[in-house]
């Protein structure tokens, strides 16, 4: 359920969710555009559940990884699903 509601409310509140909001933050398209649903799947469910089911969760750690040390801060989800998370007040 909960990967259902990380995939389908950014769709619907323009690429926020409750903590997303809060912490002023949201998923935006690598094209500046809101997210698709199928932007979503690919990143919730492809790029976390279904990888990290896989690798036993060692895909978790390399994306933490990834968000540190690569420059435009994107882990295995966000490539797979073509998305990266902004700050609202800088743009990207």
């Amino acid at each position: 359920m909960y990967t259902l509601y990380l995939a389908v409310f950014p769709v619907l509140w323009g690429g926020y969710i409750i903590g997303k909001r809060i912490c002023g933050i949201k998923v935006k398209r690598i094209d500046n555009q809101n997210v698709t649903f199928t932007n979503m799947i690919m990143r919730e469910f492809v790029g976390y559940y279904l990888i990290g089911l896989v690798t036993f969760g060692l895909s978790i750690v390399v994306s933490i990884l990834m968000i540190i040390f690569r420059e435009d801060k994107r882990g295995i989800h966000d490539i797979i699903g073509g998305t990266y998370v902004a700050s609202n007040q800088t743009g990207r």
